[in-house]
């Protein structure tokens, strides 16, 4: 059966696709792959800021699948699992990022895109590529500019569209928590878009 095949399946059987992981199927990694590495890549560069940062992530988070997949017992759904390795890789590369290569500034002028895990989308007109590029880099400006507990559930609730619930269960905190930093993440995050939206005042 093809990677494309056990994807299709997995969309309506998850247990399927986590039983053929588990007995160490090439093809239902391969799918898992296939699935999840444009996702698991936006929350990483959301998470980063930075492209390499983010496909170093994206590596280590799929190793630690890889690694971890027969230990997994579905306390919680698989994207949920994925998702929270791949949030604790990307804050491990934050870490480490912070400690060697604090002083080093991010380029504004680096495109936003997912690299080698960009999905395929029709080809816009230049002038809304444009436009759709300079927002994006806007949003992402103004995310690097929050704190990373805030940054997480934004990025987890209104970008990759989590509940409430599975971010409590990604996070590892109390609801009430989530609805807090999520609060004032929005607030902060329009502050820092008001300039933008409003014709950079």
């Amino acid at each position: 059966m093809s990677s494309f095949e056990i994807g299709i399946e997995f969309v309506e059987n998850e247990v399927t696709l986590i039983g053929r992981l588990q007995v160490g199927s090439e093809e239902a990694f391969e799918a898992l792959i296939h699935l999840y590495q444009a996702p698991v890549y936006n929350i990483a560069f959301r998470v980063l800021g930075d492209p390499a940062e983010a496909s170093d992530a994206v590596q280590e988070t799929f190793m630690k699948i890889y690694k971890g997949i027969k230990t997994f017992r579905g306390e919680c759904g698989l994207r949920t699992w994925i998702y929270k390795i791949a949030i604790s890789s990307s804050l491990n590369r934050q870490r480490w990022w912070k400690r060697w290569r604090h002083h080093a500034p991010i380029s504004l002028d680096e495109p936003f895109s997912c690299g080698e895990f960009e999905l395929a989308d029709p080809r816009p007109d230049p002038e809304s590529s444009l436009a759709k590029m300079e927002t994006e880099r806007a949003v992402q400006r103004a995310l690097n500019m929050l704190d990373v507990d805030y940054r997480i559930v934004i990025v987890l609730r209104d970008i990759e569209g989590f509940s409430y619930d599975e971010i409590t269960d990604i996070l590892k905190i109390s609801p009430g928590t989530v609805k807090s930093r999520l609060w004032r993440a929005r607030q902060a995050l329009k502050k820092e878009l008001q300039p933008f939206v409003y014709g950079k005042a």
